[in-house]
């Protein structure tokens, strides 16, 4: 696949940068297989310097490099690029968005309905290749398509295919994700420090704990709740904790910040 494939991005900031990156260090393409453009002479410069593949002012001459298009722009600007990229795409191309909320239907009446479209929800980890992505395909999709989505997208992670109708799921727990679980690494670092520990040090801490137990449910497939039972002895330190925790409802606060948000991200298709 890697002497067939080219990629090109129209947008090169961060996401873009860490898509390139992935792909190209798990050997699915070469630098010299991967092309990027941005207006913004800065994001041209970082993209070429982190992933040593080539940049362009020219969204037309990417797509004339590229059989896939990875569209990397901000949503209110998905509109006029369509516009202008229509015209130079031909039944080679597969094309796949990261912009986020704008629905298949958009993106098929910009194209045309022959283009092979695949939706994608992405989230910022994948600057770390840590990435929690869905993905959703056109009508014109095929299964290779597909394939090859999956390719991409595990590269810098975990890729599921979905029905576009869970994409804003999974833009409110995966997409939205992040942050939750940053909050809750600051407020375990406010714990530490109220209790005496160093910033830096409960900073760390609570950082690597968090990344130990992720590991942990990936890794051994075991459900949250028996490993968390592994951790709570009979009248121990750990069950005192954990009452807390029920008592201030965060279960149900994270329930309910992953449907809030995934409500939002309704609302912003529509």
């Amino acid at each position: 696949m890697a002497a067939k494939l080219t990629i090109g991005f129209l947008g090169a900031g961060k996401m873009a940068t860490a898509l390139a990156k992935g792909v190209a260090s798990a050997g699915l393409v070469k630098p010299a297989q991967i092309r990027a453009s941005d207006p913004t002479p800065g994001a041209r410069a970082s993209f070429a310097k982190e992933t040593g593949a080539k940049t362009t002012v020219s969204n037309i001459d990417v797509v004339r490099f590229a059989n896939v298009v990875i569209l990397a722009v901000k949503p209110a600007q998905v509109g006029e690029l369509l516009e202008e990229i229509r015209p130079a795409l031909t039944a080679r191309h597969l094309v796949i968005s990261i912009a986020a909320g704008v629905p298949i239907a958009r993106l098929e009446n910009g194209l045309g309905a022959d283009a092979r479209v695949i939706r994608v929800m992405p989230n910022t980890p994948a600057l770390v290749s840590a990435s929690a992505s869905a993905y959703a395909l056109g009508k014109a999709a095929t299964a290779a398509d597909a394939a090859l989505a999956q390719r991409l997208f595990s590269a810098v992670g975990l890729a599921f295919q979905v029905k576009e109708s869970l994409l804003d799921a999974v833009t409110g727990l995966s997409g939205s994700g992040p942050a939750y679980v940053y909050l809750i690494i600051e407020a375990l670092s406010d714990g530490g420090v109220a209790s005496g520990l160093p910033r830096e040090m409960a900073t760390r801490l609570a950082a690597q704990t968090v990344y130990g137990s992720a590991k942990m449910v990936l890794e051994t497939g075991q459900h949250p709740g028996a490993l968390k039972d592994m951790v709570t002895s009979p009248g121990g330190t750990t069950i005192e904790g954990l009452h807390e925790l029920e008592k201030g409802k965060v279960r149900g606060v994270l329930i309910n910040a992953v449907r809030a948000a995934t409500e939002k991200s309704r609302k912003l298709g529509l």
